[in-house]
């Protein structure tokens, strides 16, 4: 079920908020955990096993982290292990095929692929439960002696299957205790109905445009197209995740959870640094903090700091997904990373705003254009057409036709990748202007948006969302 869907807008979220908020205080998670198990199994009940096995098992490794917390070598010992149990159960699902198929290559074999269906948002609520007993072994978080509420946790559906990836520090103490007023309530519905819009309103017309592109051979590429294609793309990726990561921060206020921001307006960094320290927050620090402190971080010589870089960006590119061009997107990623921090960095500090911000841009689109790819051959030569190495002409009629039929979701991309509305509010936010703009043009915006995405769902049976495969 889609945050974005009708079904979820007037059905599913109507019915949760009703219930949660005539439930007594001592039932409200029990009602949380019901309609979030509920949301996952819908469409595919096998997968609520999966989960209901990693609740289970981080539930146990979490009390007895927690028991023999006064013997190190126990505790780590347990800790190795739970984290052998999670990475064996997102392998297994996630990398199986890989694996075999790979395997088949190098050795020239034929083992038969088990084509291992992926439980959606394994990926987040594995890590999640790896953020749960870590957490309990460091003592940044209490280990839950109820089972439930390891389950809630867990399973929370704002953030179950797109993230952000929630670290059980953030919200151990809002598990048992949190409160929600009318303000905070309102400041949930904002938050939802601007990430729709991103959703529905600007990914989807870029999706619809960047499928349509990377579904033509390489070869009948124009110059114009691949870029037309690959900057869809790179709006559809922000807007789609941002928008799914902003409804579900405010799905969480609706019902007290505070989770903390995802992206903060990316594409104007002017640096690949800057870029990784705004865009998937969540995922970047949980590596930060749970994989690359732990072997050395900066602390470490510079060789080792290499190394710790290259396993970080290695792993983030598998997490992704299993595939090369994953691997080679992060690997990309992370050799931009060493050149700025090795070699260009300080250069990079003195050259015209301007064109720091074009560089950082230039070498995001090129990384999306690995993740995008099919594989890697189709990359290659996608960038042979992006380059105009290919012979292919420079123009073309469909490149015009989607520069002309989409240019005002292309505008409104531009416009909404910029922090152009907080920058306004603040300056204005003293004056009658700013109060006038906050108060009144704010929801009447708000209802406007709110309507042309009912108005498209109800027109429009295009609604993907790309870190379901995640």
């Amino acid at each position: 079920m889609l945050f974005s869907s009708l079904m979820f807008i007037f059905v599913f979220l109507p019915t949760v908020i009703f219930l949660y908020y005539i439930s007594p205080a001592k039932l409200k998670n029990f009602v949380l955990l019901i309609f979030s198990l509920f949301f996952y199994g819908y469409g595919e009940p096998k997968s609520l096993f999966i989960m209901l096995l990693s609740i289970s098992m981080n539930y146990l490794f979490g009390l007895l982290v927690d028991k023999y917390r006064s013997s190190k070598t126990q505790a780590y010992t347990i800790l190795t292990l739970s984290a052998i149990g999670n990475l064996s159960i997102i392998g297994y699902y996630k990398y199986t095929d890989f694996f075999i198929e790979n395997f088949n290559a190098l050795f020239g074999l034929s083992v038969p692929l088990l084509h291992v269906i992926m439980p959606i948002g394994i990926s987040f609520f594995t890590f999640q439960g790896m953020s749960y007993v870590i957490d309990v072994y460091r003592a940044q978080g209490k280990a839950q002696k109820n089972p439930l509420n390891v389950a809630l946790y867990i399973s929370l559906f704002p953030q179950l299957i797109a993230g952000p990836i929630v670290r059980y520090q953030t919200v151990a103490e809002q598990i048992n205790e949190r409160h929600v007023d009318l303000d905070k309530f309102a400041s949930g519905i904002e938050k939802f109905i601007l990430g729709l819009s991103k959703k529905v309103l600007i990914a989807n017309s870029m999706g619809l445009i960047a499928d349509e592109v990377f579904a033509f051979p390489t070869s009948q590429l124009s110059v114009l197209l691949s870029w037309v294609g690959v900057l869809a793309y790179t709006a559809q990726i922000y807007f789609d995740f941002s928008g799914y990561s902003d409804m579900a921060i405010g799905l969480g206020r609706m019902f007290g959870f505070e989770f903390f921001e995802n992206f903060n307006y990316p594409y104007i960094s002017k640096s690949i640094t800057e870029f990784w320290r705004r865009w998937h927050i969540s995922l970047c620090s949980w590596f930060r903090d749970y994989v690359y402190i732990p072997l050395g971080g900066n602390r470490a010589s510079r060789s080792k700091l290499i190394r710790n870089i290259m396993i970080v960006w290695l792993l983030t590119g598998l997490w992704h997904g299993a595939a090369w061009n994953f691997i080679v997107w992060g690997l990309y990623f992370a050799l931009l990373l060493l050149l700025e921090k090795f070699l260009i960095g300080r250069f990079l500090q003195k050259l015209w705003l301007p064109l720091q911000h074009l560089y950082a841009l230039l070498f995001i689109v090129l990384g999306w254009l690995w993740f995008r790819a099919e594989s890697l051959s189709y990359a290659i030569g996608y960038l042979t057409s992006m380059l105009g190495l290919g012979g292919q002409p420079i123009i073309s009629t469909q490149a015009l036709y989607y520069i002309v039929e989409y240019k005002f979701e292309f505008i409104a991309a531009i416009v909404a990748s910029m922090p152009i509305y907080p920058l306004l509010q603040a300056k204005l936010k003293n004056s009658g202007i700013g109060l006038f703009l906050n108060y009144y043009i704010k929801y009447l915006v708000l209802i406007v948006l709110f309507g042309l995405c009912i108005m498209y769902l109800l027109n429009s049976t295009f609604n993907p969302f790309i870190y379901f495969r995640f």
